[in-house]
């Protein structure tokens, strides 16, 4: 089974773990196919990559869409080294019979660690602080800003990041509230609100939902307008939730006190360099889960993806099974 691997020396390096290529090269039956390139794989470019190919292991940037799908023969999997499969066409994927997996998370410690690390710079102004001694400034103001402990932070969210984040900030002492619609919240010490609470009470709005149709653009200038003038706003999820318009028209007019992002709608997922310039932000280029352990956990879930199907098994974070043949019954 002749298996592709996408990523090319920069993705590689950073995005897919040495152990998990070692790992499908050492697999009886495998011959695996590298991008030795610095060329990400897109359209034509993939589907000649990918000729005699059964299994894609893709990165970020090799989408599949209709026209790849449709042209990726023999290929029985197509899997996404990520959560996040929006540039798949899953249903041209099923039409193609071909079988579409994800990964599962493994970056929940690394992103809720971040997103405790952009509320404690915003409340102590850390960067703000830095910055003046990196110019040769000695003089700094003595009193600014609030602790986390006895804070309120309210979680849009309540997956793997958004529960994490709960965990940290109730070892910080703070006041916790959470809105969820899908999620059940059992946490004796986590008070579970209706969306109007989570926005319009607490010191930190961190959004931690996921990207789908209901949360496109939820965090608009409706959402800001109910957030407290003193309260700052955290984005550690995707862009695609936040109107950046609003955001910094809230930013600007001191709606809200400042914003915390690690995404946004700028060159791969990350905030834009517009809202990044703004005095009252601390903004990182979408680099909360860029630590080794995530990447190697979801590298490794594509080897063991890879094993499953040379042994006919049904691999885990399959999306499409019901739609391909030989899958749906299993």
């Amino acid at each position: 089974m002749r298996v592709l691997l996408t990523h090319n020396r920069d993705l590689l390096k950073h995005f897919y773990a040495p152990a998990a290529v070692e790992a499908l090269r050492a697999m009886p039956g495998i011959e695996l196919v590298m991008n030795d390139s610095d060329t990400p794989l897109r359209g034509d470019a993939l589907v000649d990559a990918a000729r005699g190919c059964e299994v894609v292991i893709s990165d970020r940037l090799a989408a599949g869409p209709r026209m790849v799908m449709e042209r990726l023969e023999g290929v029985k999997l197509f899997t996404r080294c990520a959560v996040d499969i929006r540039n798949i066409d899953v249903d041209a994927a099923s039409d193609a019979n071909i079988l579409v997996c994800r990964c599962s998370s493994g970056y929940a410690d690394s992103v809720g660690e971040h997103a405790i690390a952009l509320m404690l710079d915003l409340a102590r102004g850390i960067t703000r602080d830095a910055e003046r001694y990196h110019a040769g400034e000695a003089t700094h103001p003595m009193v600014f800003g609030r602790q986390l402990a006895g804070a309120h932070v309210g979680v849009i969210g309540y997956g793997s990041i958004g529960r994490r984040i709960v965990d940290l900030a109730l070892a910080f002492r703070m006041k916790v509230s959470v809105y969820d619609p899908y999620a059940r919240i059992d946490h004796g010490a986590v008070v579970p609100v209706g969306l109007d609470e989570v926005l319009s009470q607490p010191d930190f709005v961190v959004c931690a939902a996921y990207a789908t149709p209901e949360t496109n653009r939820m965090m608009n200038a409706s959402a800001f307008g109910k957030m407290r003038k003193d309260a700052y706003f955290i984005n550690i999820s995707r862009g695609i939730l936040v109107d950046e318009d609003d955001l910094e028209a809230a930013l600007t007019s001191r709606i809200i006190a400042g914003a915390g992002l690690d995404v946004g709608d700028g060159t791969d997922e990350q905030p834009s360099l517009r809202l990044a310039r703004l005095p009252n932000v601390v903004a990182t280029p979408h680099s909360a889960a860029l630590m080794p352990e995530p990447s190697a956990h979801q590298a490794l879930e594509t080897v063991e993806q890879v094993k499953a199907v040379l042994a006919g098994r049904l691999p885990i974070h399959a999306v499409n099974p019901h739609r391909v043949a030989g899958w749906g019954a299993r």
